[in-house]
């Protein structure tokens, strides 16, 4: 069964007083507490993600039935997000059990409830843009200018943070957070310069605002590849039910497989799913536009996770590089791949 919650605020007031708890009670140092027992297959997994076309694996993966079909009598509970630092909130307050996420985020959820949320899967790579308006047409015009992000630390949050200290414009571009679907209805009426956004609505404000990019984030990484968005899990919720952990993941595989398979009807799914989710399909010109800038894929691309941690500090979010050692635990991820003949994610420095 499919549940969708629309309304995210009474959740995240409940969950605030909740995570204090979490906060205060958990510790990775903590050896006293045995894991959780393994339970078997869990009689409900509650799963969140972003309507956006960076979370296309998740969007298809329920719709065609993908994770419905893998998960077998295990109800499926959806709930969506704007951004990570929400979604955040409710796997600490323990509302939510898996999620598709922003790597940045997946990182500060880690240091947050030291070590009791874990990285399982990667999701998508790439889709993130800096785009403004069009006579910016060099990083020094953007003294004075008011960009914004979806989120206070949120990856993309992260990423514009990280470039505008990298060209000592800190404290020089006003940094507005709003929801993505406010940023292009500011951007129309002229109150915002532009905006570090992932897909589609990069591409929405290109094709729908008269926006145009000034840093595709791609140009920073090595190979083009980092990142974007990832699949993590409350670690009481992997020990008690790594079956249903890898139920999941085997239906991400099944639905990135399938995408790549078909990308036509794969973007006529998720075009669907954002109009029930979102309330605003997308022009088959932003459809086409957004999903050439990504990659589905499992790889967590996981050498850059040092970078990425390095980043929230350069970005002011967190005050040191948390240690990531014990972030990952790729055993559900390369059971799956190893049943599909795929290669394994062999990451030494994320996991124990």
């Amino acid at each position: 069964m499919r549940t969708h919650h629309r309304s995210r605020f009474l959740a995240t007031a409940l969950t605030a007083l909740t995570v204090l708890g979490v906060l205060a009670g958990c510790s990775r140092a903590d050896t006293s507490t045995a894991p959780a027992a393994n339970e078997g297959a869990a009689t409900e997994v509650r799963l969140g993600f972003f309507p956006n076309v960076t979370h296309a694996p998740a969007l298809i993966g329920v719709k065609k039935g993908f994770f419905a079909q893998n998960l077998g009598s295990t109800k499926l509970t959806t709930q969506t997000f704007n951004a990570g630092p929400d979604e955040v909130n409710a796997l600490l307050g323990n509302s939510l059990d898996v999620a598709f996420i922003g790597s940045g985020p997946a990182i500060n959820a880690f240091t947050k409830s030291k070590g009791t949320i874990q990285l399982v899967s990667g999701s998508v790579s790439g889709g993130a843009q800096l785009v403004v308006k069009p006579d910016i047409t060099s990083v020094d015009q953007l003294k004075g200018k008011n960009l914004t992000t979806p989120q206070l630390a949120n990856t993309q949050d992260v990423a514009l943070k990280k470039f505008l200290a990298g060209k000592k414009l800190t404290d020089q571009v006003k940094i507005t957070t709003m929801d993505n679907p406010k940023t292009l209805d500011a951007f129309k009426k002229g109150e915002v310069d532009g905006g570090w956004l992932p897909e589609p609505w990069s591409s929405r404000l290109v094709l729908d605002a008269g926006a145009k990019v000034l840093v595709d984030e791609k140009s920073l990484w090595p190979d083009g590849r980092f990142p974007t968005t990832v699949v993590i899990v409350r670690s009481e919720f992997l020990q008690q039910h790594p079956d249903t952990v890898r139920a999941l993941l085997k239906g991400q595989l099944a639905a990135i497989d399938w995408a790549k398979a078909n990308p036509a009807e794969a973007k006529t799914v998720v075009n669907g799913e954002l109009k029930d989710l979102a309330g605003a399909s997308l022009s088959p010109a932003v459809l086409d536009r957004a999903f050439s800038g990504i990659e589905l894929t499992t790889d967590p691309i996981p050498a850059e996770f040092p970078q990425l941690a390095q980043d929230s500090v350069t970005a002011g979010v967190v005050k040191s590089a948390v240690s990531l050692k014990g972030f990952a635990d790729f055993g559900p991820l390369n059971d799956v791949l190893k049943a599909g003949n795929q290669p394994a994610v062999n990451a030494p420095e994320l996991t124990q």
